[in-house]
């Protein structure tokens, strides 16, 4: 063995979306942990999945669809920390459906995220600032030289990169003024012609040529100058650091009260920080050194709720139940009953992937769950797991042992092969005294039962 069992199947819960019982054989086998961060922070060492030929099963304009061919991209790609970076800017640079209602601004948003999200941080800006479907959501096609709107201006400052306190109303007004004239090319009406794409468009007779004063520099700034200034600012390095801690290491408070409330680990934040100040905001970098820090190695004892995202993605990719495409897979966001579009376990759960409730996107942590959504969410587990017949459910079986081997090594190897989960003692004494139970049957599907019983515990619904 190359590297610890549990701690490569932590990185692949909290980097992608958790690693099947053989993937984490071959990791841990012919790599060590550093070798395996080194892949994850290089995606292109991988092969994309052949979207054209998963285009054949899921078809149509939907935003269930959209969300579904989603959910199977990140379910079977072996480029998971890309697609997680993904949701990752999808939830702090969030674009609702429900204004636009245009989909194809929003579908390639999310691959705009897909493709620039390990690259430099001034460069995600740059394209975020460029976005036709941020330009309509944050209302910057309103924004002329002569009536400037601060919509984009004002969350770009305050949730997008710098955060409450580390900036004037000066400052929102002189970024709103640079960034006038830039819109985009109204598409073509959705019918008769179809979904056309929005295009970014600079118009120059509608931009603010004045001097500008932002962030304490003077200038006859536009758009790419204001982003280069908030790159460098510390601000932004200790903002997007909070963010990624948030994301990746452990629980946080929410968004508005950073201003006011500390960070649970500001040395981690600093360690961080610094990465993103050395580098100049390259984001290879800094969660290279986010995954190879004593703190993200330590952070499995720390508590982290899986987003109703991570759970589904995590479940359907440990079942292999859509590890080769077939239909069904939008249901989790939308089903049917007695021929209505009702909402799916995704939406249930509280998140509407492409469709996030404000500007904030989602509460996380602890907010993703109630009385009704754990309940939802544990039903969703042990429903999911409840086929044998599924190749990963089948290939745990395979590999589980018997009810003749001793009850606590079962145990053992049932949670081992449901990604090294690690329980609480209550919930390990609960399966211990279960296997025992079942050590007295003849009938094998005991095991099943045991592997159901553990996926349902409420220790599974943690990354």
């Amino acid at each position: 063995m190359k590297s610890d069992r549990k701690l490569v199947a932590h990185l692949m819960r909290r980097a992608g979306f958790g690693a099947t019982p053989s993937e984490l054989d071959q990791l841990t086998a012919e790599q060590t942990y550093d070798e395996i961060v080194e892949d994850l922070v290089n995606p292109q060492r991988f092969h994309e999945i052949d979207m054209s030929y998963v285009e054949r099963y899921y078809t149509g304009e939907p935003v269930a669809v959209h969300v579904g061919k989603w959910l199977y991209r990140m379910a079977n790609t072996k480029r998971p920390l890309e697609e997680k970076m993904a949701l990752f800017l999808h939830h702090i640079f969030p674009v609702a459906w429900g204004k636009s209602e245009h989909g194809p601004s929003l579908y390639n948003e999310i691959n705009l995220f897909r493709n620039v999200g390990m690259t430099n941080f001034g460069k995600i800006l740059l394209e975020l600032s460029k976005d036709p479907a941020m330009i309509f959501w944050l209302d910057n096609n309103e924004n002329h030289k002569d009536e400037i709107n601060e919509n984009y201006g004002r969350e770009l400052l305050e949730l997008f990169s710098m955060g409450v306190g580390n900036y004037t109303e000066d400052d929102i007004k002189n970024a709103s003024r640079s960034f006038t004239g830039w819109t985009f090319r109204q598409p073509l009406s959705l019918y008769p012609y179809g979904h056309h794409e929005a295009v970014f468009q600079f118009l120059p007779e509608d931009h603010d040529y004045g001097e500008k004063e932002f962030l304490g520099q003077r200038g006859n700034f536009d758009g790419n100058d204001i982003i280069d200034i908030i790159v460098k600012q510390p601000a932004t390095a200790r903002f997007l650091s909070r963010h990624l801690y948030n994301f990746f290491v452990e629980d946080e408070v929410q968004v508005p009260s950073w201003e006011t409330v500390p960070p649970k680990d500001p040395q981690a934040i600093e360690e961080l920080s610094t990465a993103y100040m050395e580098s100049g905001g390259d984001m290879k970098v800094v969660l290279k050194t986010l995954f190879s820090s004593e703190f993200f190695k330590e952070s499995s004892r720390r508590p982290k709720v899986k987003s109703p995202t991570e759970l589904i993605v995590g479940v359907i990719r440990q079942t292999g139940e859509f590890s080769k495409p077939k239909p069904g897979i939008h249901e989790f966001a939308v089903t049917t009953l007695n021929g209505s579009a009702i909402e799916g376990p995704l939406a249930v759960m509280g998140q509407r992937l492409m469709n996030p409730p404000t500007v904030e996107g989602w509460h996380t942590g602890f907010e993703w769950i109630d009385s009704g959504t754990l309940s939802e969410r544990v039903g969703f587990v042990e429903k999911q797991f409840s086929d044998p017949n599924k190749p990963g459910v089948a290939e745990m079986l395979s590999k589980a042992g018997t009810l003749d081997d001793d009850p606590e090594q079962l145990v053992g190897r049932c949670l081992d092969l449901l990604g090294a989960l690690t329980v609480s003692d209550e919930t390990l004494l609960s399966l211990n005294t279960y296997a025992k139970t079942l050590s007295n049957e003849k009938d094998n599907a005991g095991v099943h039962n045991l592997i159901q019983m553990a996926a349902s515990s409420v220790d599974y619904q943690f990354a």
